[in-house]
């Protein structure tokens, strides 16, 4: 390995954006926007943004003839968003869980000393809502 590589990384790198695979980019992108409370923005070339509040974008864009592989995505929320955001999901009619394996319904976890749940986005992707990150060591 050589020396660049095995210095620390620079503490400024940050995500900025990510591309989130849709069948149907709007469907997705609104429904994701619903549930967090946030809004859809204008198409950017083949993308459709969703802006996080920490600056980062999720840039929906669509599969056309191919199937669309489930990913993970984890959302740090505030703790007086989290009953909002379950009851959207309630009333969207959407099931949420406890677990990422989706084995406790309608219930929430209390990880880390805050609260959390685990649903499915129009394309089966594993959404995360959480109000506190996970403890590393």
């Amino acid at each position: 390995m050589s020396d660049s590589m095995s210095e620390k990384p620079a503490t400024a790198v940050q995500l900025n954006h990510t591309a989130v695979y849709a069948s149907d980019r709007r469907t997705s992108a609104e429904f994701l926007a619903g549930i967090l409370g946030l809004e859809v923005g204008a198409p950017f070339g083949p993308f459709l943004p969703v802006d996080l509040g920490n600056g980062v974008t999720l840039d929906y864009f669509e599969l056309r003839d191919q199937p669309v592989q489930s990913n993970h995505y984890a959302f740090l929320v505030p703790d007086e968003e989290f009953d909002t955001m379950i009851a959207r999901l309630e009333a969207a009619g959407v099931t949420y869980y406890a677990d990422p394996q989706h084995t406790q319904p309608g219930r929430t976890n209390d990880m880390f000393g805050g609260r959390g749940a685990y649903f499915d986005d129009p394309d089966r992707h594993n959404m995360e809502i959480m109000t506190r990150p996970y403890a590393r060591p």
